[in-house]
């Protein structure tokens, strides 16, 4: 009986995994090859002309410089800030400590486009702070004026990320482990340079939004996005800048799984944890002068998207000098779609990722077939695709022909940014469902099976429902994703019905009158953002304490 189920179910792995490869590969790998073919092929022929005239453009090649420059600045830079208030969090015992961590955490739950709203407000030209000095002192700083302030707002909205990576990392390493890191070959800085770079370089270059709404588009991703909408998708040179920004990211995700394949980096952490240094008054006080100082910039876009979200009146003064609560009035009364679409959107694409992810994970851990390898690749890959990228590849493969039972072209239709949305974040709901399946012990799936139940079934009526905390803090990470997308949103959604939050968002910004109620719909994306993230981390910490006890 055992020699017979045990090829049946090998069988049946094998069907899945064929299939799971060929949905990924016509939803991540076609599109791709579709961008990439529009920059190498010209009336069918293959060519380099759009290649070499793309990088005769001095545009191109200031865009190209600006984006790697922007990506290694905001890099350095918010590690200035991540890395000392990590050290303070882990490595020190004070009063308030936790509730500091809170505090650097916060500039994660505002989305970038977003969060350069509420920067122009306080520290643009007119803003808070140049009128305050202006008022005071006859002084004003050109804080956001071009790349200067791109970098500035993703350094402040990304370090975050470094933080909570190097907490991580420093939280497992022993002293001795660290007094002796160079010996090891694995220092906190070697992990530092080779996991949290390509990471947050990834989402630099992936950013959107941040650019467009400060007005600057000397950067690889506004580039394209300006020639698809402005000439069109078949547009080569178009294919090209997508082409460059997709090898960029391809070649940070390179660096980071390779990173993560070396046997230094997964034993980190495996040597205990210790306690912190205690505080006393002195020091405590100096940890907090030190937090403040380096938090008290990146907290200043949830103080200014809600100003600006409830002012009636904000001329060249400090503050607003009327308030309304009008701006909610109209965006919940007069444009409700735009909330409602980013939950049906959201809440799909991130159901879609739950199922796919764990079925995923399920077979890279216990799966006994080959082409696992193959398919955590593809799986990974949508990291390393920026949204711009994305929605290209689709809007230049489905437009133009119906798909049956549609009736439409997919491009047309809102189940195209579900698709889309679903596959940029697969990766968050693979990488969860494996942290979830790999702390599960593989026992109480033999235990099942010993007791008659197929490998399928004892999957999902035992190993589903013991990680079911974990599987939905992928797909919380991937609702939160959804909802605050922007770059691919711009260019899929084909009439203002089908808008989201941030498309709402963006267009009000950018129309007369429209900061109020552009404001407001931020100050949305941020609650759906904020709540989902503070349910993903309460579930995090439970499973993370089950698994312990």
């Amino acid at each position: 009986m055992t020699r017979r189920s045990a090829p049946e179910g090998v069988r049946a792995e094998r069907v899945v995994v064929a299939l799971l490869l060929l949905l990924l590969g016509a939803a991540i790998v076609l599109p791709l090859l579709d961008v990439l073919m529009g920059a190498v092929v010209v009336d069918h022929r293959p060519t380099l002309e759009n290649l070499t005239a793309v990088f005769a453009r001095p545009l191109f090649v200031r865009a190209l410089a600006n984006t790697l420059l922007s990506g290694v600045l905001v890099v350095g830079l918010g590690s200035l800030i991540a890395v000392p208030l990590a050290w303070l969090t882990v490595r020190y015992e004070f009063p308030g400590r936790r509730v500091l961590t809170t505090l650097g955490l916060l500039p994660l739950v505002v989305p970038p486009f977003v969060g350069a709203i509420a920067f122009q407000q306080i520290l643009g030209r007119e803003g808070m702070v140049n009128l305050f000095l202006l008022q005071r002192f006859g002084l004003s700083f050109p804080f956001m004026e071009g790349l200067r302030g791109v970098i500035l707002v993703q350094t402040l909205l990304y370090f975050p990320v470094i933080m909570v990576a190097t907490a991580a990392a420093l939280s497992g390493i022993d002293r001795a482990l660290e007094e002796a890191a160079q010996m090891l070959g694995a220092s906190g800085l070697r992990l530092h340079r080779r996991i949290l770079l390509p990471l947050t370089f990834i989402r630099v270059v992936d950013d959107l939004g941040t650019p467009l709404m400060l007005d600057y588009p000397t950067l690889l991703a506004p580039q394209a996005y300006v020639r698809v909408t402005t000439i069109g998708l078949a547009d080569g040179e178009a294919s090209v800048i997508c082409a460059v920004l997709s090898a960029l990211s391809l070649v940070a995700l390179w660096l980071f799984t390779r990173a993560l394949g070396r046997k230094e980096l997964t034993s980190l952490g495996q040597s205990g944890k210790r306690s912190g240094v205690s505080l006393g008054a002195g020091g405590t006080a100096g940890a907090w002068a030190l937090a403040a100082l380096l938090l008290a910039p990146a907290l200043l876009p949830q103080v200014g998207v809600l100003l600006l979200s409830v002012s009636r009146e904000w001329g060249p003064t400090i503050l607003p000098s009327a308030y309304t609560a009008d701006h909610y009035r109209e965006v919940l009364w007069r444009t409700p779609h735009y909330l409602w679409n980013t939950l049906r959107y959201a809440i799909l694409a991130a159901c879609v990722d739950m199922v796919l992810g764990t079925v995923i994970a399920w077979l890279l851990l216990r799966g006994r077939t080959r082409g696992a390898g193959w398919l955590h690749a593809l799986a990974i890959v949508p990291l390393a695709v920026p949204g711009v990228v994305l929605a290209l590849g689709y809007l230049r493969m489905f437009h133009g022909w119906s798909l049956p039972g549609l009736g439409a072209p997919l491009t047309s239709t809102w189940l195209v940014l579900v698709v889309v949305y679903a596959v940029g974040r697969l990766p968050y709901t693979v990488r969860g469902s494996y942290a979830a399946l790999q702390a599960l012990p593989p026992a109480f799936e033999e235990a099942a099976q010993g007791l008659g139940a197929s490998r399928a079934r004892a999957f999902g009526r035992v190993t589903v429902p013991l990680v079911t905390r974990g599987l939905l803090v992928g797909g919380l990470l991937a609702f939160v994703s959804a909802a605050s997308d922007l770059s691919s949103t711009l260019l899929l959604v084909s009439r203002p019905e089908l808008g989201t939050l941030s498309y709402g968002a963006f267009v009000s910004m950018n129309e007369a009158g429209g900061r109020g109620p552009g404001a407001a719909l931020g100050v949305l994306v941020i609650a759906i953002v904020a709540a989902g993230t503070g349910v993903a981390a309460r579930l995090a910490l439970r499973a993370a304490a089950t698994t312990r006890s």
